[in-house]
């Protein structure tokens, strides 16, 4: 049974509702849908407080692609369209990913919808900054819905910090029950302990693992296949910290309790045990620090988990271009 459908706040009956959901009834009783070149990828300084605005934008969106796409029209209903709130869509949408014959999508939705609503200036701002963190870093993220429904490293994230908050509540049993679940559904393994900033895009997050005393700073983008490690069996603060504005490259390795600054780089490949000082850029196995000529149009305020820009650091030791 789909999460939500029990309550008294949510519609009876989604899926038969949604497949009777003519395009009719859309247009008497919702906006016209956007035309995708129309959506920004992040909001005005005008607009709305950011979670309204973002929400606004994946109605939108879904109301579109079911009108594009009729058989999608169901699911976005059911998963979008149908709800009143951001916060509600993703319990919904989480809990159905992330249940199984044991764990009901009932209890994960109770579970993910009561802990956001706790916490509407912490994970709710979270959701949003991760939302739009995706929509502005990843050019093949074609929309907010598109990160909601399909991003596996969003939804593992928001699911994480679900974890975290049980943690620390000392429920750590369920905490540790979902860190679980989230491995084995989207391939990303963080432990519910590890603390993590907002602002966060793990890009195709396939294979990403965080450990336990792991810290991750905002607007740090990390790419598949990365490890965030300890070095062995030693107990204790063990796993590295990570400064705001990080770019992690694909397949990296970093072990230990060591410090990577703010703005630092880390190649795809490398593994780095040593300090890497923000501003810096680390590549190679084991990795070496690369620092020296700034890039052509680089600004001393580009941050590379923003602006992902994974190959300037060539021009740092050579004036080769292609």
């Amino acid at each position: 049974m789909p999460a939500g459908q029990p309550h008294a706040h949510e519609p009876d009956g989604i899926a038969g509702d949604a497949a009777n959901h003519s395009n009719h009834h859309q247009a008497a009783h919702s906006p016209p849908a956007l035309p995708a070149e129309v959506v920004p990828a992040y909001p005005p300084p005008e607009s709305e407080d950011d979670e309204t605005w973002v929400w606004t934008q994946i109605k939108a969106e879904a109301r579109r692609d079911a009108d594009a796409e009729p058989a999608l029209a169901s699911f976005l209903y059911a998963t979008v369209l149908s709800h009143p709130s951001l916060p509600r869509s993703l319990s919904f949408h989480l809990a159905n990913k992330l249940c199984s014959s044991t764990l009901l999508s009932t209890l994960l939705y109770d579970l993910f919808l009561a802990t956001l609503s706790a916490h509407p200036s912490t994970l709710r701002a979270a959701v949003v900054a991760d939302l739009i963190a995706a929509r502005s870093r990843d050019p093949a993220c074609v929309g907010f819905s598109h990160c909601l429904l399909n991003y596996k490293g969003f939804l593992a994230i928001q699911a994480h910090r679900v974890a975290h908050v049980l943690w620390a509540q000392q429920r750590r049993p369920l905490a540790l029950a979902l860190q679980s679940r989230v491995a084995d559904v989207f391939a990303v393994d963080i432990h519910p302990a590890a603390v993590v900033g907002k602002g966060i895009l793990l890009d195709h997050a396939t294979g990403v693992v965080i450990g336990e005393t792991a810290v991750v700073g905002d607007n740090v983008s990390i790419l598949h296949h990365v490890t965030l490690g300890g070095t062995g069996k030693a107990v204790g603060d063990r796993h590295p910290k990570i400064g705001d504005g990080v770019l992690i490259g694909a397949g990296a390795t970093i072990l230990g309790n060591v410090k990577i600054g703010a703005g630092a780089k880390i190649g795809a490949g490398s593994v780095v045990l040593i300090d890497v000082p923000a501003r810096s850029t680390a590549v190679g196995n084991p990795a070496r620090l690369i620092g020296g000529k700034k890039a052509d149009g680089e600004k001393d305020e580009d941050m590379p988990g923003e602006s992902m820009d994974h190959t300037s650091f060539i021009r740092q030791w050579s004036d080769y271009t292609i």
